[in-house]
């Protein structure tokens, strides 16, 4: 199958601490991919990198026929226009929901195509409530986001990110802030999505949901990958020191 996203050689530092440590990973078409780890070890800083909102200090980045690299810390000519690009493909999702408080759910998920990519208020919309109907929302539209449980404004975040027709979806602990009753909700929509065939990364402390549902999980300790693959293989025999400890008590 072909691979959809792939970095190369990453390295992200804020001042005299490294981040990420050369990091390297592939994700193919319509895998869901987990990203696993204790606190700190360079998980959401890598999501932040894959669509931008982070800038790396070397490396590259490939999605789709989108790549952002940095070489020797020199940004190349055509960077702002690769990188709206990239954010185009790449919808992100995250853990404090970010919707607009002062626009109802459905002006939340019609906005950015209509600013962004030009789309007609009208075909914009049309989209909209489909989407907002697909997480469950169809009967909240005109709700504004205090009016709604959180995990019903983590729906709202997805369908808003699904709005721009990204090729990726990427989460940042998107059930991390929720109740623990409201978590199955939004993992129930990333379900969802899977078994349509959207590729999806998502930075998870849900060890159920990874195992369950990933197509490959990755561990990361300290800025560095060190154990990458089958869901079932690392969760019951991982061949590194770091993902027994971290995984100590989930391992069977």
């Amino acid at each position: 199958m072909k691979q959809l996203i792939t970095v190369e050689n990453l390295h992200k530092s804020y001042g005299a601490h490294a981040a990420l440590k050369g990091v390297s990973l592939a994700v193919e078409h319509s895998q869901l991919t987990a990203l696993i780890g204790p606190s700190g070890c360079g998980k959401s800083t890598l999501l932040r990198c894959l669509n931008g909102l982070e800038q790396f200090d070397e490396g590259r980045i490939c999605i789709g026929t989108i790549t952002l690299e940095m070489h020797e810390g020199k940004l190349p000519a055509d960077h702002s226009t690769k990188l709206r690009n990239l954010r185009e493909q790449a919808g992100m999702v995250f853990q404090s929901f970010n919707l607009f408080p002062h626009l109802t759910v459905l002006e939340n998920a019609t906005l950015a195509p209509v600013v962004v990519k030009k789309q007609s208020k009208p075909a914009a919309e049309k989209i909209a409530r489909e989407l907002l109907k697909k997480v469950g929302l169809g009967e909240r539209m005109d709700y504004y986001p205090s009016q709604l449980s959180g995990g019903q404004q983590q729906r709202a975040a997805i369908a808003r990110a699904l709005a721009m027709e990204p090729q990726v979806m990427l989460y940042d602990e998107p059930t991390s802030a929720l109740d623990p009753t409201l978590v199955g909700e939004v993992l129930g929509i990333m379900r969802q999505l899977d078994d349509e065939g959207m590729t999806q990364v998502v930075v998870t402390h849900e060890m159920r949901f990874a195992r369950e549902v990933a197509d490959q999980v990755i561990v990361l300790s300290a800025g560095e990958i060190v154990e990458a693959g089958d869901p079932e293989v690392i969760f019951t025999a991982p061949s590194d020191e770091r993902t027994r400890e971290f995984l100590k008590g989930f391992l069977q």
